[in-house]
């Protein structure tokens, strides 16, 4: 057991972690049962493991990084089986300024990239896009909205 420990703890040290993951690393070490159960329950009374600190970072890092929207986050946060209660928080993390501008940002530069002619092909596409970027479909609207009458 000291030797699975040791191992999701330098696991745990690189980056954050989720119960899940942590559990399947565990496993694929060979730990299984109590001691895999034991191991996650120490690792979180060591601070290894925060599942709320988790999901703030993941959040932060997939809307910064890859600029995803809320609706993403969330889904891929809900697969890893974070708490509704984390989940609302990291998404308080976001702040609402940055969160409107980045989608403006790649609306903008999706529409530069587009060749369609036709104004209505070219909004329907363009809020395909916003949606399937992860963002909610009536700031996706009012974004592209913005984009047209600047034009």
């Amino acid at each position: 057991m000291r030797e699975y420990l040791d191992k999701a703890r330098r696991y745990c040290s690189y980056q954050e972690r989720c119960h899940s993951e942590v559990r399947n690393k565990l496993y694929e070490l060979g730990a299984r049962g109590l001691d895999l159960d034991n191991i996650i329950v120490r690792l979180i009374e060591e601070n290894f493991l925060n599942e709320e600190r988790f999901a703030i970072a993941y959040a932060g890092g997939k809307f910064r990084q890859k600029q995803w929207g809320r609706v993403k986050i969330t889904l891929e946060l809900k697969a890893r089986k974070i708490s509704v209660y984390c989940i609302q928080k990291a998404m308080k993390e976001v702040p609402e300024d940055d969160y409107v501008q980045t989608l403006d940002n790649i609306i903008f530069k999706k529409n530069n990239l587009l060749k369609e002619k036709n104004p209505l092909t070219k909004k329907m596409k363009l809020v395909a896009y916003g949606i399937s970027r992860g963002y909610e479909q009536d700031l996706v609207w009012s974004a592209v909205n913005r984009m047209v009458d600047a034009v």
